[in-house]
């Protein structure tokens, strides 16, 4: 029983450690591209709940390029990318659970529901016209050598820089004035709560296993019910160690803190080698349009996140921890990713369809390309540690 319980202090109910949790994260990407034969990403559903919204309030989508590109066939249930997402929130609901991190928690001003708001649509409709989120085209999207990966992750880069200028100005400042105490206060807590809390994450956590048996033995949907065991790894994984993709570069511009961003970085490594050799046994990798509309939707995403708070994997443990302000930014990026699919047949063939989806294995070589996606990889290590480097500078000479 000691054992159980040192156990689930440690594993179940405290957090993990970011930087391990980012690499399981890669490896975990890379096996389920091999098994799935698609990457881990989530904007894409996302898009298709959007046209799954609109159809059933009568809208024709029939015609749309976008959704043709997604493929509306099935539903959320019937899907690889549907079930890994119900796998994932419900990984996310086990960890908030288990760990006595649920409370309903309302947004602090006005200003900060508009951020949500408009900075969720901003980062949905940029993470579509790009292919891709921070899983698509940035985690996921680099180690299948996708060079529009690429061009998405450092436009994305100048974006976070510019809307952490433009959140920093005094209009996006709370208002709430803080209150000087005497003393510090020790926090309460309801031993019954904790534990009927608990209980329920682990309700949720083993109904989702069953659910993923009854996939693979039952209803003979193997590739179904392992990306709903991989959904909930993935799940857990964000939410045990607060993974944020918005928080990690971010950080870099305002604390001059670059140790997730070093984390994604050693994760899309270790990812890139499985997946490569997923690909030299035949697997087709997920190669996008490398054209202006990886570069402006990496800066609307890039923007858009930063003023939401929240990437979209950062937004799903967050919401089912009870913040109600990202409930509001996870609505925002299904807007704006109908959005995009509106609006993308204006556009397609200027900005994407028209340009060439450039394959690194394919431009360099199979081992060629490999060695440039570890180079690139490489600079992207140096940049960070760069941009932290000019963060403690300029706060040195402040500091003179």
């Amino acid at each position: 029983m000691d054992y159980f319980k040192q156990f689930k202090n440690t594993y179940l109910v405290g957090f993990w450690k970011p930087t391990p949790a980012v690499i399981a994260l890669g490896v975990l990407a890379a096996y389920y591209f091999g098994i799935t034969g698609t990457y881990w990403a989530v904007t894409g559903e996302f898009t298709r709940w959007g046209g799954h919204i609109l159809q059933f309030a009568g809208v024709d989508i029939s015609n749309w390029g976008y959704y043709k590109i997604m493929k509306m066939d099935g539903n959320s249930l019937t899907r690889i990318d549907g079930v890994m997402i119900i796998g994932m929130f419900a990984g996310c609901i086990a960890a908030a659970f288990w760990g006595n991190n649920v409370k309903l928690r309302m947004p602090a001003s006005k200003i900060r529901i508009a951020q949500a708001l408009i900075g969720g649509i901003i980062a949905g409709f940029g993470a579509r016209l790009g292919m891709g989120c921070n899983l698509a085209s940035l985690f996921t999207g680099i180690p299948q050598f996708s060079l529009h990966a690429w061009f998405f992750t450092l436009a994305m880069i100048i974006g976070v820089y510019l809307a952490v200028k433009v959140t920093a100005l005094s209009f996006f400042q709370s208002k709430i004035k803080l209150q000087k105490v005497s003393c510090s206060k020790d926090l309460q807590k309801d031993k019954q709560q904790v534990k009927s809390l608990f209980t329920i994450g682990s309700f949720v956590f083993i109904a989702m296993i069953i659910w993923a048996l009854y996939l693979i033995f039952i209803a003979n949907s193997m590739k179904l019910g392992i990306a709903m065991l991989f959904g909930a790894a993935f799940g857990l994984l964000i939410a045990k160690a607060q993974i944020c993709f918005t928080s990690a570069f971010r950080d870099i511009f305002t604390t001059g803190r670059s140790e997730l961003a070093v984390a994604i970085v050693i994760g899309m490594a270790v990812s890139t080698i499985g997946v490569f050799s997923y690909i030299m046994m035949g697997a087709p990798p997920k190669i996008m349009w490398a054209g202006p509309n990886a570069i402006i939707g990496g800066l609307l995403f890039g923007f858009g996140i930063v003023l939401a708070g929240g990437c979209e994997c950062g937004w799903m443990y967050r919401a089912v921890e009870g913040q109600v302000h990202f409930w509001i930014v996870g609505i925002g990026n299904v807007i704006g990713a109908t959005l995009l699919a509106f609006t993308w047949d204006s556009f397609s063939v200027s900005l994407a369809t028209s340009w060439p989806k450039i394959n690194l294995l394919e431009s360099f070589g199979q081992y060629g390309g490999l060695f440039m996606n570890y180079i690139f990889l490489f600079l992207l290590f140096l940049l960070i540690l760069k941009l932290e480097r000019n963060y403690r500078f300029k706060l040195q000479n402040k500091g003179n």
